[in-house]
């Protein structure tokens, strides 16, 4: 395996972990207007996720510094044709990283409302962005013969990308209910069950819909025979039906796992359909960037590695250290007594 090809396969890693591991918070952030009925029931749910939000968004940055050093052709092209909704992702992002700190500055009860409305809109607007940003680039955007993008960000929108984007939503909505079925209790952990059970189904079909359509594009623009890309999809498939099934019995544990190998299986299947390409070309199929022709010089890349072999496990250890520090469920606060007479 050459060095353009394992950076090509970490890049990929990191996008999932992004995206497994946030796709819960974005879940709750959602759920926050539909779930949380009263204040008691919104702090319960944020602090589901306050001690580990923030550790997520490092797959994010990592996924983006990972793809700026190794590939700077591939980011460089990127960002000059999806600038629009790159910087609209980045607004939620901070608007959603705000509404954490500020939410509870103060009592008043429309400025509660204002900043949970601010971390659901950007729960949901985050995966939407980048579903339809990672998917553009197998549908294919016009890239010129000097590897420049030459269309508008307008060129990112078609109804494969929007069907991704609304599929990784689904699938952060029921990964965010299960998630708050077992962290949480009480009222706001019934509520998340039985929101998870019926959204289970539609979440799992955008999902298997996302999955077919990415292995029917990848063949039609990217010239990309079904192997290997088919292996992770069908079993992106069976994860989106177990889903159902067992949020549909109760066993929430399984369903996590279920919901989170379901995201991580969809958006391997994206990358494994794009590979060796990492850019289509809509306009002329010779102009599509691949893992060759859009990365750094092999010492950059050498270099990286090196790093990336001391850093990734640190990472990686100090994540599952907080998720084991904070695994146990939080209690819902107890109901104040009525007075008697």
């Amino acid at each position: 395996m050459s060095l353009p090809d394992l950076w090509f396969g970490l890049v990929a890693f990191f996008w999932i972990g992004y995206f497994v591991l946030e796709g819960f918070d974005f879940g709750v952030g959602m759920l926050l207007p539909l779930i949380g009925r009263s204040e008691d029931d919104r702090s319960q749910m944020l602090e589901t996720i306050g001690p580990v939000w923030d550790a997520n968004e490092v797959w994010l940055i990592v996924a983006g510094g990972a793809t700026f050093a190794a590939f700077p052709v591939w980011y460089a092209t990127l960002f000059s044709g999806a600038y629009v909704w790159l910087v609209l992702a980045l607004l939620a992002l901070i608007l959603r990283a705000i509404s954490f700190e500020w939410g509870g500055k103060s009592d008043h009860r429309h400025w509660g409302r204002f900043w949970m409305w601010a971390n659901a809109a950007g729960g949901l607007l985050i995966p939407l962005l980048f579903g339809v940003a990672l998917s553009a680039l197998l549908k294919g955007v016009p890239i010129n013969d000097q590897q420049d993008f030459s269309g508008s960000p307008m060129d990112f929108l078609s109804w494969y990308s929007l069907l991704a984007g609304v599929a990784v939503v689904g699938i952060c909505l029921v990964h965010g209910a299960v998630f708050l079925s077992i962290r949480t209790s009480g009222e706001v952990r019934e509520r998340a069950t039985v929101l998870a059970r019926r959204v289970a189904p539609v979440s799992a079909l955008l999902a298997i819909a996302f999955v077919v359509a990415t292995l029917a594009v990848a063949h039609d623009t990217n010239q990309a025979s079904l192997f290997p890309a088919v292996v992770p999809a069908a079993l992106a498939v069976i994860a989106a039906v177990d889903v159902v099934v067992f949020t549909r019995i109760g066993r929430q544990g399984w369903a996590f796992v279920a919901t989170a190998a379901t995201m991580g299986l969809a958006i391997l299947t994206l990358f494994f359909s794009l590979y060796p390409r990492v850019m289509v070309s809509s306009s002329t199929f010779a102009n599509s960037l691949t893992v060759d022709n859009a990365s750094s010089a092999h010492y950059t890349l050498h270099v990286m590695t090196v790093a990336a072999a001391v850093l990734t496990p640190v990472v990686l250890g100090y994540q599952i250290w907080t998720y084991w520090v904070f695994r146990k469920r939080l209690t819902a606060p107890p109901v104040p007594a009525t007075p008697a007479g």
